[in-house]
């Protein structure tokens, strides 16, 4: 899909600060896919910038994500800087602004923010500020291996066929260096990622069902079985890539569930004072799950800059 036209989303700004950013910045519609040029994006030591907030009204965000996060805590990052032509898309950043701090997913595009400008749902800014500012101060970081909210999931686009398949991968926490798609029976092919967040085998895989290989840029990588040409749903996988996945505790979960009382026994006189009960700690609300089925984990380096670029060289250089 080329030259897709994206209309600007309502950047709900402070009344004096929205008609002086609007003329400076100067709003515009514009091309999804304009060439935007390869910059540094949000790095792992926490950089300063300003923030303020949108609303999606009903439309995806160009990372064609088929839903906003369920949290409603997500950032769109300038089309022409950090956004990296979608190579940025599903990552998480900690932002902190003068009310305190929040993480948020990567999901969208800000055509008319600068490098350090974030553009956060209302959710998100209302965290760490005062909605009525409209601008605010904060400092930012990329986050490695963040806890995601489900195992890894693969989305085949509408118009796929046996000839052409483009496929959107969710829930991989860090930036992805490569996707790679093999038919049945058949070997791997390097698929290209567009700006749009999808990655395209222009010659098809054939009718599936296919094996697709994640592999993100700390080397972490997975291989997920039995991917069928079912366009337009969202096949999860029960596997992930890296950092934790988040889990709720229920009633049935085994965190949740009380140990059975022993039979009652006679108690034998004793002078002594009776020993208090040990304190017990309340069960977590959320929990990480072991790493399941990986060709390679590795831990992320010391933190340094990341550059959301790299691993697609083919527009990156």
């Amino acid at each position: 899909m080329t030259g897709r036209f994206r209309l600007l989303t309502p950047r709900w700004l402070a009344a004096g600060g929205a008609a002086v950013l609007a003329a400076v910045l100067g709003l515009t519609l514009v091309f999804q896919n304009s060439g935007a040029a390869c910059a540094a994006p949000p790095s792992t030591t926490a950089s300063k910038g300003k923030a303020t907030y949108f609303s999606l009204d009903g439309t995806l965000g160009n990372c064609s994500f088929p839903s906003a996060p369920a949290d409603d805590l997500f950032v769109a990052l300038g089309q022409h800087n950090q956004y990296s032509e979608g190579a940025a898309c599903g990552t998480y950043i900690d932002v902190t602004g003068p009310k305190g701090s929040t993480r948020v997913k990567v999901i969208d595009s800000c055509p008319e923010c600068p490098a350090g400008h974030l553009d956060l749902s209302l959710t998100a800014f209302k965290k760490i500020g005062v909605q009525s500012d409209g601008i605010i101060p904060i400092t930012y970081k990329t986050v490695p291996n963040a806890t995601v909210p489900g195992s890894l999931s693969v989305r085949v686009k509408e118009g796929s066929s046996q000839y052409w398949l483009s496929v959107l991968i969710d829930n991989h926490s860090n930036q992805l260096a490569s996707v790679k798609i093999a038919g049945s029976g058949g070997t791997f092919k390097a698929a290209t990622h567009e700006d749009f967040n999808y990655w395209t085998l222009p010659s098809g895989a054939g009718k599936g069902p296919f094996k697709v290989k994640v592999t993100d840029i700390y080397g972490n990588s997975v291989t997920l079985p039995d991917i069928k040409l079912a366009e337009g749903q969202t096949q999860k996988t029960g596997l992930k890539l890296a950092g934790g996945v988040a889990k709720k505790v229920t009633a049935s979960s085994p965190a949740a569930k009380k140990k059975k009382a022993p039979a009652a026994t006679k108690a034998k006189p004793s002078s002594a004072a009776p020993k208090p009960p040990a304190p017990s700690s309340a069960a977590p609300l959320l929990e990480s799950t072991p790493v399941a089925t990986t060709e390679a984990t590795t831990a992320p380096p010391a933190p340094a800059a990341v550059d959301l670029a790299a691993g697609t060289a083919s527009k990156c250089g």
